[in-house]
């Protein structure tokens, strides 16, 4: 039923008499659903944490600051002025493209059981209402070209059969990365809903 709401409320912003209005309520409602992922990539990383011993903690947190997350290859803002200087159609786009690229990975953030993890369908729904509200800010501008939606392979081979080391690796990356992009989107999509008040102090 929430998401049935949710779907309908963003449908709503085609037939409202009050864009500017209904826009806003719409993105509060998304930035409240990255809110809550983000939280929720925070706890499941600290529960992860916390499951390691002190060196090991160390030694992951080594490793992972010398990779790259899957998703680095989305072309995004490198720092927080070029995220105040970006339109809200292009912080919507990468908002889109770091969601979808967590669609299939997000399946293994809690064990892999459908039924325990109510990751993916959060962020199915979130997709689907950032992919309304791209259509109803785009007025005419097509932003998703070939190589916008180039897709790309989920974590290497993270489902390959790995040893217990690399498996604790693969599974700290995973978890600091989903953190490390909640975050992104829930920046990319505050702002963007900020730049609908013009009278709002947008700074980050």
């Amino acid at each position: 039923m929430d998401k049935v709401v949710f779907l309908l409320s963003i449908l709503s912003l085609g037939i409202s008499s009050q864009p500017i209005t209904d826009s806003q309520r719409l993105f509060s409602i998304a930035v409240s659903r990255v809110q809550h992922l983000h939280l929720l990539a925070q706890r499941l990383l600290s529960d992860f944490e916390n499951s390691l011993q002190i060196d090991e903690q160390r030694q992951l947190n080594k490793i992972f600051l010398q990779d790259f997350c899957n998703s680095d290859y989305i072309i995004s803002p490198i720092d927080k002025h070029e995220t105040q200087r970006s339109s809200v159609l292009k912080l919507l786009s990468i908002s889109y493209r770091l969601i979808d690229s967590w669609e299939v990975p997000s399946q293994f953030l809690s064990g892999g059981s459908a039924q325990r993890n109510p990751i993916s369908p959060k962020l199915s729904e979130l997709k689907t209402g950032i992919l309304l509200l791209i259509r109803a800010n785009q007025d005419g501008v097509e932003m998703f070209t070939d190589d916008a939606v180039l897709q790309l392979a989920p974590y290497g081979n993270y489902y390959q059969s790995l040893g217990a080391d690399e498996s604790q690796r693969r599974s700290y990356e995973l978890l600091a990365c989903f953190k490390k992009d909640m975050h992104k989107v829930e920046t990319y999509l505050t702002v963007a809903k900020c730049r609908l008040s013009p009278e709002a102090n947008c700074t980050l």
